[in-house]
């Protein structure tokens, strides 16, 4: 069957997706996901009594994705305006690499854009990467969107700088 589907976290959710997500600080994803930053993942403890209700709970912008039912990844987009809520930057993870090159990625970022279109009225949907990535980058392209700037040698990571990269397409493109 192989259904890719996106959707809001339930209470039920939250422990599993910790464990997928968040339990290992060496995880592949961790390597592609902005790595730079630096950011820690969180505990299982601050995720489940912090930032699940804040984040993850009833929040239309941070979604799960779903292969066969299970959970393999999220998709997550912020307003990179603030409160004028009108440029909107969207991104996704695959935790576990024996899901990747399963086309799941595609699958749910299409679901997510069209999700993101009938949600917000806006014309433009964003989403930022890095060279370092890239298979994000062919994987934007190949559903649609446009490179709209490459911001050269900006991100330092393991002692290289690599190019952030950003993406976009219109709602009049989207066509969905």
């Amino acid at each position: 069957m192989n259904e890719v589907k996106i959707r809001q976290a339930r209470p039920e959710d939250l422990e599993d997706f910790w464990q997928l997500a968040f339990s290992d600080p060496n995880a592949a994803w961790t390597k592609l996901n902005g790595p730079y930053f630096h950011d820690d993942l969180p505990s299982k403890e601050e995720f489940l009594n912090k930032l699940a209700d804040k984040v993850w709970l009833n929040n239309q912008n941070h979604l799960l994705i779903t292969y066969n039912e299970k959970i393999v990844g999220s998709v997550g987009a912020g307003f990179k305006d603030g409160d004028l809520a009108k440029w909107l930057d969207m991104g996704i993870t695959i935790y576990d690499p024996e899901m990747w090159d399963k086309h799941i990625g595609g699958q749910a970022l299409k679901l997510f854009i069209t999700y993101l279109f009938k949600t917000y009225d806006i014309p433009h949907l964003g989403l930022t990467t890095w060279s370092g990535n890239p298979r994000m980058m062919h994987l934007a392209t190949k559903i649609g969107l446009k490179q709209e700037a490459c911001i050269r040698k900006v991100r330092f990571y393991e002692g290289k700088y690599y190019d952030s990269v950003q993406y976009g397409i219109l709602r009049e493109e989207w066509g969905r």
